[in-house]
């Protein structure tokens, strides 16, 4: 498939993920096997252009891959404006936000909410694709409730206004993240349209990867909380989809380099203050990622370590902590 000039082989996508998806984590999953990754949406609203953290979205020096960025508002306009700021910056791909389910997105008619307003869906589309000379794709959920699934009526949209790619993931805004995903209606509105259709929701290992991949017949995957703690589920899964066979968990000594790793680049990234911060909660994902998080060890070593301040002592405790451990004991690389 192909998303302009990009060309992928069935491709396993990071989703965008807001407070997640950064460039040290985005960067770490590259060089893990995605082949590509979505960054946290950047809003349309200009007058937070300036603040730190969309500064700090906007940064892709050292950026590892093809730079996808995804932005988030209402205002046709103003989307358009900020598709031009984002290419301005770096941005090889601009993905449109209409899957957030997100109370504080969805109370200001963004995110998913927007499945509600097709007319407005359309302009927006339109104004996108139009104001930019990159790849322009977007990201829906299957509806806004069970009763209102429109998700076939927006790709068809999509499709119209000159989107190059759809993502669907398997909720409606009102399942948030519930329930199980469904992917007959990813089936659905694969076999509606011709332009690519990435499947995404609950795809956690390998074997429901191929499973959901023979359901929807999609082009490619997109993986969201899966890859919390374990970056590693997509040459997981790519090896499954090519090999037909299981790849063997990492050592050990793997994990503690690449989190001790990933830290350095959290600290790198943001300063050491808000860095150790940021590193909480990638590090307790990691711990339930790969260890019993019912252990009195582990979940003893998860709130020790959420007290700490400072970078070094962060990382010598994550050292120590992974060089104790028992073989892993992975929960989502099955």
């Amino acid at each position: 498939m192909n998303i302009g000039p990009y060309t992928f082989d069935t491709p396993l996508i990071l989703a965008p993920m807001a407070g997640v998806t950064d460039q040290p984590f985005r960067n770490l999953c590259y060089e893990l096997g995605a082949d590509l990754c979505v960054s946290e949406m950047v809003t349309s609203e200009k007058r937070l252009w300036n603040s730190r953290k969309t500064r700090l979205r906007l940064k892709h020096e050292n950026e590892k891959g093809i730079r996808s960025v995804q932005i988030a508002g209402t205002d046709p306009l103003k989307l358009a404006e900020a598709a031009q700021f984002n290419v301005g910056h770096g941005a090889q791909i601009i993905d449109i936000n209409m899957g957030c389910p997100a109370k504080k997105v969805c109370n200001v008619q963004a995110g998913s909410a927007l499945l509600k307003n097709e007319i407005l869906v359309a302009d927006i589309l339109s104004a996108v694709v139009q104001a930019v000379d990159v790849p322009v794709t977007l990201k829906i959920r299957t509806g806004w409730d069970q009763q209102n699934k429109n998700a076939v009526n927006i790709a068809k949209i999509a499709e119209q206004s000159g989107i190059q790619c759809l993502s669907v993931h398997g909720r409606t805004r009102a399942d948030a993240y519930k329930g199980n995903a469904e992917y007959d209606t990813i089936a659905v509105v694969k076999n509606s349209v011709d332009i690519p259709v990435i499947a995404n929701g609950d795809i956690t290992t390998p074997k429901k990867a191929q499973q959901v991949l023979n359901h929807t017949q999609a082009d490619g995957l997109m993986i969201g909380r899966a890859a919390h703690g374990n970056p590693w589920i997509f040459q997981q899964i790519r090896h499954s989809l090519t090999e037909n066979t299981s790849l063997p968990l990492p050592e050990n000594s793997e994990v503690r380099h690449v989190l001790s790793t990933h830290l350095k680049n959290l600290h790198h990234f943001y300063g050491e203050v808000a860095g150790v911060r940021i590193a909480r909660k990638h590090i307790g994902w990691y711990i339930k990622a790969w260890y019993n998080i019912q252990s009195q060890e582990a979940e003893s070593f998860r709130k020790h370590i959420n007290q700490i301040n400072d970078a070094s002592t962060q990382l010598e405790l994550v050292t120590q902590f992974f060089d104790t451990q028992q073989p892993l004991q992975a929960t989502q690389a099955a």
